[in-house]
Formats: C-alpha cells, sequence, structure tokens
C-alpha cells in the first residue's frame, strides 16, 4: 500500500473512532439529561399543585374523596383545554400530566387518568410511600412490561394542613411525549457529526495530498543523489520543503556534495595513478640497469612508495563512497589470517621476525574478504615494519562474546600516549626507528574505514614494549 493511502487510511481511522466515541458518549447522554429536566419540572409542578389541593383535602370528610372538589374541577378544565405550542421546532398538541392524590394511609381519592384508580391503595407505591415517610417521592414505571419505550415518571409532594400531613399528589408524565425532542436532538447531534467528520476528511486528505506530493519530491531528489548521471547535473537542487521535510533536503543536498567530492576525489585519483604508471615505472626499469649504488636503491625505494601511496589513495577513496557492504559473505577470519601471513613470509625469515599466536579460534565473520585481507595486510605490514630484527609478533584470533577480535602486537618502542588518538588519520605517520623511513599514514585510514563498512573498529594501545592493535568485528553467529 502506497504511503498516501496509508496515511489516508491511519488518519480516517483516528477520526472516526474519536468521533463515534464522542457521538455515543453524547447519544447516550441525552436521554438521562432530558429525564433529569422533566423530573425537576414535575418536581415544581407537584408541590405547586400540593398547595392547591391542601384545602379539599384538609375539608374532606373521613373515608370520602375529592370528587367535585375545586381541585377536580381544575384538572378536568385542564385535561379539557386544546393546545397547539410549537416548542423548537416540534408541534406539541396535547396536555399529557396525570394527577392523583392519596390520603394518609394511601388510598386514591382523586385520579385524573382514564380509567381511575379512586379507591385503590398506593402505599406501597414508591412514590407515595417515600413521602408518607417523609422522603423524596418519586419512580419511573413501564405501562407496558414489554416496551421500554412506555416508561412513566412520577413525582409525588406531601399536602399539609397546619404541619399535619393529610396526603400525598402525585405528578405523573409519559417519557413518550418528550420522545420527539429526543430524537430530534440526536439527528441534529448525527448529522452535526456527519458534516464535521466529512469536513475533517477532507481536510485530512487535502494535508495528506499535499505531505505525499512533498515526500515524492523529496523521494525524486534523493534518487538523482544516488544517480551519477542525474547528479552530475548542474540545476539538481533540493526542494524547498517546509519543515522537518526541508531540513532533510537539505541534509540531503550536503551528503549530496560530499558524495560529489569524494567521486571526483577518486577520479583524480585515478588519473593521477595512470598518469605515474608509465614514468615510474621508466624510473624503475632504469633503477634496475644501474650498478649497485645507494643512490639506485633509494630511487627503487621511491618509485616503490610513489606506487603503494597511488593504491592506497584509490583504495581509500573508494571504500569512503561506498555505503555499506553489497553482498557480505561468510568469512573464516583464521583462514584468512594465515593466508596473510603468508604473504609475509619471506620478510619474516629476512629479518629473522618470528611469529607467535596467542590465540587461534576458528570464527567466522559476515564480510568482504578483499577488504578485510587489505585491513589484516596493512596491520601486519606496519607491525612487521616497526619489529626490531630478531623479535616476535604476536598475533591472536579469538571469540569475545558476540564479536571476532584480531589481535597483532610487536616488540618495538611503541607509540606515547599524546600521539595515539592521531593514529588512524590521513597522512600522519610516525617515522620508523630502524630506518627512518616515514609511511604514508594511509594504511590504518584504510583499516578504519574497514572496520566501519563491516559494523565492527580498531584500536590501538601501548603494549610495553611494543603497540597492540586490535580489529574488533560482529561475528556471523554470535549464539554459537
Amino acid at each position: 500500500m502506497k504511503l498516501g493511502w496509508r496515511l489516508l487510511l491511519a488518519f480516517a481511522l483516528v477520526i472516526g473512532a474519536a468521533a463515534f466515541a464522542v457521538a455515543r458518549v453524547f447519544v447516550a447522554g441525552i436521554t438521562p439529561n432530558v429525564r433529569e429536566v422533566m423530573e425537576d419540572g414535575l418536581v415544581d409542578t407537584a408541590h405547586l399543585l400540593a398547595e392547591v389541593a391542601t384545602s379539599d383535602l384538609a375539608a374532606m370528610p373521613a373515608g370520602g374523596t375529592l370528587d367535585g372538589s375545586a381541585l377536580a374541577h381544575s384538572i378536568q378544565a385542564y385535561r379539557a383545554r386544546s393546545v397547539n405550542a410549537p416548542i423548537w421546532g416540534v408541534a406539541k398538541q396535547s396536555l399529557d400530566l396525570r394527577v392523583y392524590v392519596t390520603d394518609r394511609q394511601g388510598r386514591v381519592v382523586f385520579d385524573s387518568a382514564e380509567p381511575s384508580a379512586v379507591g385503590q391503595d398506593y402505599s406501597r407505591w414508591r412514590d407515595v410511600a417515600r413521602t408518607l415517610s417523609g422522603q423524596y417521592g418519586a419512580r419511573a414505571t413501564l405501562q407496558r412490561p414489554e416496551d421500554d419505550r412506555s416508561s412513566v415518571l412520577y413525582v409525588a409532594a406531601p399536602v399539609r394542613h397546619q404541619g399535619e400531613l393529610l396526603g400525598v399528589l402525585t405528578v405523573a408524565k409519559p417519557e413518550s411525549t418528550v420522545a420527539e425532542f429526543v430524537q430530534r436532538t440526536e439527528d441534529k447531534m448525527l448529522w452535526t457529526g456527519v458534516g464535521l467528520l466529512t469536513l475533517i476528511s477532507a481536510v485530512g486528505a487535502v494535508v495528506t495530498w499535499r505531505t505525499v506530493r512533498e515526500v515524492r519530491r523529496l523521494r525524486h531528489y534523493a534518487q538523482c543523489v544516488g544517480d551519477p548521471a542525474c547528479d552530475a547535473s548542474a540545476s539538481l537542487r533540493p526542494p524547498a520543503l517546509p519543515g522537518e521535510l526541508g531540513e532533510l533536503a537539505r541534509a540531503l543536498e550536503r551528503m549530496r556534495q560530499r558524495l560529489a567530492g569524494r567521486r571526483q576525489l577518486e577520479r583524480d585519483v585515478q588519473g593521477l595513478k595512470q598518469q605515474l604508471q608509465t614514468p615510474l615505472k621508466a624510473l624503475a626499469d632504469a633503477a634496475r640497469g644501474l650498478p649497485e649504488h645507494p643512490t639506485r636503491q633509494a630511487i627503487v625505494t621511491q618509485v616503490e612508495q610513489l606506487r603503494q601511496l597511488t593504491e592506497r589513495l584509490l583504495a581509500l577513496a573508494r571504500l569512503e563512497s561506498q555505503a555499506g557492504l553489497t553482498q557480505p559473505t561468510p568469512i573464516d577470519l583464521l583462514a584468512l589470517s594465515e593466508q596473510v601471513l603468508a604473504g609475509y613470509f619471506a620478510r619474516l625469515q629476512q629479518r629473522h621476525v618470528q611469529v607467535v599466536w596467542q590465540a587461534r579460534e576458528t570464527v567466522q565473520v559476515p564480510g568482504d574478504a578483499a577488504m578485510l585481507s587489505m585491513a589484516l595486510s596493512n596491520l601486519l605490514l606496519n607491525a612487521y615494519q616497526y619489529a626490531p630484527a630478531g623479535s616476535t609478533l604476536e598475533l591472536g584470533v579469538s571469540r569475545q562474546g558476540p564479536e571476532a577480535v584480531w589481535c597483532v602486537r610487536d616488540h618495538g618502542l611503541g607509540v606515547s600516549a599524546d600521539v595515539l588518538p592521531q593514529l588512524g588519520q590521513r597522512f600522519f605517520a610516525l617515522p620508523n626507528p630502524l630506518d627512518d623511513r616515514q609511511g604514508n599514514g594511509l594504511g590504518l585510514a584504510l583499516v578504519a574505514q574497514v572496520a566501519a563498512l563491516h559494523g565492527g573498529r580498531w584500536q590501538a594501545e601501548p603494549a610495553a614494549p611494543g603497540l597492540r592493535v586490535r580489529l574488533i568485528l560482529p561475528r556471523l553467529n554470535p549464539s554459537a
């Protein structure tokens, strides 16, 4: 799935889930809130009518009813009234209050409903029972148990005369009378939510489209950075993007410039090598034709140093232009070490330098055999050049946790502590105290670059006497 669709889908899921949760909370709270407002109004009505009924209930004989009383006439007149009240878009065309009165024993003495409940015992109903006991009395009862929408809310108020409790007046109202208000509110919320969701989705689509467009521009530029033909174009410029994408574009531009510089350096070194090959070969051939003389040996030495310099510069430029290993393969580090060491056998015998293995563990590392061979060769050459005649070189290949450690130590004069941090820098080299010759300083730079490409590192430390250098690489199977 493309980036744009993933962003849009994620945006829609988050907004949709949030909208659904908010709508559910609001809708779930509408009916209880309407019931609370409805109950509050019924409390006021019940207490008002209780005051109206006081004189009639006080004058009623024991065992009598309120039929024919002023309250009865008023309630009958109320029920006979016609009404057409548009309330916020909803037409109210009926009066829905039911009023009944009980005496102090809970017997119904007046009821506005048809059929009437006069004479029935309501003393156990919650509204009457709690009011007679001096508490707030209210109940909600289903007229039809099978229909949840048939609930009727009853609110009672005590009828007192001169501090004496005469009875209870209850006002009842079906909740279905406000159902239309609830439905209208829910519909409004639904359509408002749909509108907001549509608007948010449109904004999300626009934001996603702009983001994807900017990312695509950045991707096109990044692809050009990796394409030598496109990268060489003078018109190639980073896209002008806002925020973090703009910072990333400028970082890519700086990387492109560094890569271009490295490629140019590689081309320059390659050209230098080609230009030097012919004169260097001519000098070497001429030197070999001269009689034995210190000058002849100096010429041969200098020609060889120039050849090594160009070779190492070209190798270093190539290594620095690589972002990583393309196809790493399993490499036996011990076998590779013995192979590289075999190439130095004649030199070691010439100066009577012996090799002593301190550790010979078989360990595999993922990497490039040619690169690692070059790194090991440079480390051995450095140790050999600084090892006194007749001394020993200590070698080791071992496992240390998830890492493989290759180590070489010479027994020369070593390196002072203040010089150690500069080892590995280009063209930094110390004169060899054995023959006063000075290297080009690129050997350890090559080692550092090879170690970095393999996800490893190299270390140098004084060994007293001599110098110990380690090449540390990740193992192929660290759990083995």
